[in-house]
C-alpha cells in the first residue's frame, strides 16, 4: 500500500505561514494515489509543508526507504509527489530531480528517559509531538 505522511500543526498546513497553497485540496490531491496520514508537528517548522513518503512494501523490499520532503507549497509541487507515488515511489522509481530539491534528512531525535516524559518547550503543551532534539536541543 502506498502511504504518504502530511505533517499539518503549528505551521505545515498554516494558511499564515503558506497562504498561497490549499490545504485541503493538497490532501485530496495526494489521497488520490496513496493514503494519507495527517499527523501532529514533526518538529521541522522551518521546512512547512512536510511530506513522508513511504515505500511500499514491493519498494522496501527493493532498498526504498522513507523519503521526507520539504517546502511543498504549491500544487506543482504536490503534482510531482503524485506522479513519482503514483509511477511506484520510494525503491521502485527514482525520485525525479525536481522533487530532489525538496528531499531533505529530518533531525534525530533522542528517546524520552524511562518512565519520564521529555522535557516541554517553551510554550509547548503535552502532546504536542515537540520532542528535544541530539545534542539537548529543542526542536523549533
Amino acid at each position: 500500500m502506498k502511504r504518504i505522511t502530511v505533517c499539518r500543526d503549528c505551521c505545515c498546513g498554516s494558511l499564515r505561514r503558506v497562504p498561497a497553497l490549499d490545504h485541503d485540496e493538497q490532501i485530496r490531491r495526494l489521497a488520490e494515489v496513496a493514503e494519507v496520514r495527517v499527523t501532529g508537528c514533526l518538529d521541522v517548522c522551518d521546512q512547512a509543508n512536510v511530506l513522508i513518503v513511504q515505500p511500499t512494501p514491493e519498494g522496501r523490499a527493493a532498498g526504498g526507504r522513507p523519503v521526507w520532503l520539504a517546502f511543498v507549497n504549491d500544487e506543482h509541487a504536490t503534482a510531482d509527489v503524485a506522479e513519482w507515488v503514483r509511477a511506484g515511489g520510494p525503491g521502485l522509481v527514482p525520485l525525479p530531480p525536481i522533487l530532489e530539491l525538496h528531499r531533505f534528512t529530518p533531525p534525530r531525535r533522542l528517546p524520552p528517559p524511562d518512565g519520564d516524559p521529555p522535557p516541554l518547550q517553551e510554550g509547548a503543551t503535552r502532546g504536542s509531538g515537540r520532542v528535544p532534539l541530539l545534542g539537548g536541543q529543542a526542536a523549533p
